[in-house]
């Protein structure tokens, strides 16, 4: 058994990594603005974008270096091995047997969606998202012509929920052809349960709406919580969903660009390759089709270490807040290491918030409005670092919101 070490910082100076090297725009966050906060005696703490501060596992190095080594590295084919693997994993760890003529290959879970909304959106149409969402979700529908129809998640009791009311009103709008389901849902960190995904699915169905299911995260998973993936809960989900997969965030491999994308139904299979083939992002990055493998193959005793260490982060986290700045309040984190933490009672705008963890605290956190409604007055932070991280930050948040002064707000 390999001991892995996620407790030493490594340094990540020098590598172009966005997370330790930009900042987003303030008017957009897709636009990232190169910096050098993050380095230094009073640098500023990296918490936002989903990159884990963790070397991927050893067997994924090694799969890499050996390829390397060999030196030439020309256009390559995607191996049957490399279905196979993803094969393997998921019904390993989904229960979820899956078809290697269902598998499409995307360089990411996003290019997959852009290519989704273009394939089978007609500009004019509406996409439904679950807010608060993840950002690029907006300008993948926006930037084709389509218009976001918003079913904003309830928030009670510190939990949130879907709001299946709302959602079957939204849905019997004919110009609402497709929802963008987040499963597990980031940021707010649900692992949504098998009844709520049926009851998500049964209304889409009911109203001709397709269903892109981004389940990135479904390999992320704590305090007990199990992951459902939506499209083998009934023959009829299946045929109606797009579903997009990656190792990316499992196994901290977003730069290499590897995304499998399952669709059962040979109709949308065979749309979305026609809309994706010309924009030349079928082919996949040879590093990318290697480390995939070996991550699927060989990954698991790591990502098992992983998630351990991560919970203790969370619990790190919760319980310091809870004796110490019990003015924000922790969302309760089932699925994703992306904590999404309530700072409303703060009584903070949003820019006043933002100045306050950026220059006060000297945190850089993902601020919660870019995720669309319902996200204001909320930060989400990521715990994917080693401790001794999560301990100064939250030291530095602490000083900053005792130190906060009745004018701060203006």
């Amino acid at each position: 058994m390999t001991t892995y070490n996620f407790d030493t910082e490594i340094d990540r100076q020098c590598t172009n990594a966005s997370k330790w090297s930009a900042i987003q725009s303030k008017d957009d966050p897709l636009e990232q603005i190169k910096t050098d906060i993050f380095f230094g005696e009073d640098r500023v703490l990296p918490m936002w974008v989903a990159d884990m501060d963790f070397a991927c596992p050893q067997p994924v190095i090694d799969a890499l270096v050996a390829r390397a080594q060999h030196g030439l590295f020309g256009y390559t084919a995607i191996t049957d091995s490399f279905y196979q693997s993803a094969i393997n994993w998921i019904k390993k760890r989904q229960g979820w047997e899956i078809k290697q003529e269902w598998i499409r290959t995307s360089p990411g879970v996003v290019p997959a969606i852009n290519t989704a909304v273009r394939a089978f959106v007609t500009p004019g149409d509406k996409v439904l998202v679950q807010t608060p969402v993840y950002y690029p979700f907006f300008s993948s529908i926006t930037d084709h012509g389509a218009e976001i129809a918003g079913n904003p998640l309830l928030y009670e009791n510190g939990r949130y929920t879907m709001d299946f009311e709302d959602l079957e009103e939204k849905t019997s709008d004919p110009r609402v052809t497709m929802a963008i389901l987040c499963s597990p849902h980031n940021p707010v960190g649900r692992v949504w349960t098998g009844q709520e995904l049926r009851r998500f699915g049964e209304i889409c169905l009911a109203n001709d709406v397709l269903i892109i299911s981004d389940e990135l995260h479904c390999d992320l998973l704590f305090n007990g919580a199990i992951f459902t993936p939506f499209a083998p809960l009934s023959e009829q989900f299946a045929q109606n969903s797009v579903i997009c997969t990656a190792p990316s965030k499992t196994f901290n491999l977003a730069g290499l660009r590897a995304s499998n994308i399952i669709i059962p139904n040979a109709r949308l299979r065979n749309t979305f390759q026609r809309t994706l083939d010309p924009s030349g992002l079928g082919s996949l990055n040879l590093f990318g089709i290697v480390a995939l493998e070996a991550a699927y193959t060989h990954g698991e005793e790591w990502l098992e270490q992983l998630l351990a260490y991560i919970q203790g982060n969370f619990d790190y986290l919760q319980e310091f807040i809870a004796e110490n700045i019990p003015q924000i309040k922790v969302v309760p984190l089932e699925g994703t290491y992306l904590v999404w933490v309530d700072c409303r009672e703060l009584g903070l705008e949003p820019k006043a918030l933002r100045h306050l963890m950026l220059h006060e605290a000297r945190v850089y956190l993902d601020e919660g409005y870019i995720f669309g409604p319902g996200g204001e007055g909320f930060e989400r932070i990521n715990i994917a670092c080693p401790r001794s991280i999560i301990v100064e930050a939250l030291n530095r948040i602490e000083k900053a919101i005792n130190n906060l002064r009745p004018t701060a707000n203006g």
